[in-house]
């Protein structure tokens, strides 16, 4: 096999990690850069991440770096792993490295408070000139790691670079499909943590199967309107990036959002969930600039409006629940029918 492109993945949780593994087992060089001196050392020497995957076995190809302007000047396809409160920082400290002809790809969910910018669009910011990609889908990565069969979806509007990150990636238990709706595939990935705190709800209040698949579908409606008005193909969310991050994502009892909205229909407030939590989940920043957005964009949203007064104006989970069978009944499959 080639061994010519030169991956670094940028961030040492457990994503990232899974991700750089496959691409050394893949037989390609692979760089996996870590913030922390003593957690990069750990897993040079041990070959395992112990924070994040502590029975995983790291390929022994894998190289492990905290040196960042090198690890960059080596590599051709750099992927960037980190959460997205620390996105941009980690930008500030690459930007001047950054090559024109290499390809950035974000694994990242989350979208910017300030101007409603999902991750890859931060990276146009940074990088106008580069090849950007979004990979996204319904990836646990203990999941990967355990080698249980699993599907993402590369999105870009640059075809050498999908199909690279499929050549890089593709492996016997990780399946790597296409697509040229970056927009539509980040959103899916940022928006579906929003409905897994409905999810949560639902189990808490013991609502049943009826309920939870009604959920479900309405909150993908919700998110291919959402996302059509920002210029997204609404066909990309029947694929794994829309509803097949859904369906993992809300029937996860170990998702923070999921667990949020279990806390929150047990009658406790968000404080209190945020405190057995032990950090805020993405989907609760997320329900509020999503509001912020419908609301600007005029879009009908009962599910968000719904939990956001839930969440943050204190309202008891069976008035949301009054809220959302209470609203005007429209058409089942979004762009089907024109709405009257």
């Amino acid at each position: 096999m080639t061994s010519q492109h030169r991956v670094l993945v940028i961030g040492g949780g457990s994503f990232g990690t899974v991700l750089a593994n496959i691409v050394a087992e893949n037989g390609y060089p692979s760089c996996l850069w870590v913030r922390d001196e003593q957690q990069a050392h750990n897993m040079l020497h041990k070959r395992i991440n112990e924070r994040y995957l502590p029975n995983y076995h790291l390929h022994s190809d894998l190289q492990i770096s905290t040196d960042l302007p090198a690890a960059i000047a080596a590599a051709d396809t750099i992927l960037f792993s980190v959460p997205s409160k620390v996105f941009r920082s980690v930008l500030d400290q690459v930007k001047d490295h950054i090559k024109p002809e290499q390809y950035l790809v974000t694994t990242t969910k989350g979208i910017e408070p300030e101007h409603f910018l999902l991750m890859s669009q931060v990276l146009e910011v940074y990088f106008p000139n580069n090849p950007l990609g979004v990979i996204s889908g319904p990836n646990l990565a203990k999941e990967i790691a355990a080698r249980h069969l699993a599907g993402t979806v590369i999105a870009s509007e640059n075809q050498d670079l999908r199909q690279r990150l499929q050549d890089l990636l593709q492996c016997t238990y990780f399946r790597v499909y296409a697509s040229n709706d970056r927009y539509g595939v980040e959103l899916g990935g940022a928006l579906k943590n929003i409905y897994a705190i409905a999810a949560g709800l639902s189990a808490a209040m013991n609502m049943g199967e009826n309920t939870r698949s009604m959920l479900m579908t309405r909150s993908l409606a919700e998110m291919s309107r959402l996302a059509v008005q920002m210029g997204a193909n609404p066909l990309t969310f029947l694929g794994l990036a829309g509803v097949g991050d859904l369906i993992v994502t809300c029937n996860s009892p170990l998702s923070r959002n999921y667990r949020v909205g279990y806390a929150l229909g047990q009658g406790k407030s968000l404080a209190q969930a945020i405190e057995e939590l032990g950090e805020v989940a993405e989907g609760v920043n997320t329900l509020s600039l999503v509001k912020q957005q419908a609301e600007k964009l005029a879009l009908n949203m009962p599910l968000v409006d719904a939990l956001y007064a839930l969440v943050y104006e204190g309202a008891e989970a069976k008035s949301m629940v009054t809220l959302l069978m209470g609203r005007d009944q429209n058409s089942d499959v979004e762009f089907v029918l024109q709405r009257s």
